[in-house]
């Protein structure tokens, strides 16, 4: 039985913490039935102050709605961290 399968995009500084694996800044990740964003970010030991922008098939999911939001089969899983510029 095929696992269902989701991608996690992550950008800038937060690619450091994809393995070898990640071809570009995209990986392949398993996703249960009760995988939430919380804890894909978790999983990948996320520091919380350098997740900032997240989105799921281009959707923006706030901060109070990660926790609850499970990410589906087929779904891309992007993060940005905060951008800082002039």
């Amino acid at each position: 039985m095929t696992k269902p399968m989701a991608t996690l995009k992550l950008f800038a500084s937060l690619s450091q913490y994809l393995p070898a694996t990640a071809v570009d800044n995209r990986l392949d990740i398993t996703v249960e039935s009760d995988t939430t964003i919380a804890a894909i970010i978790e999983r990948f030991n996320l520091p919380e102050k350098l997740v900032h922008l997240v989105l799921v098939n281009g959707v923006y999911i706030d901060p109070s709605d990660r926790a609850q939001r499970v990410l589906q089969p087929g779904e891309v899983l992007a993060i940005w961290p905060p951008v800082a510029g002039g």
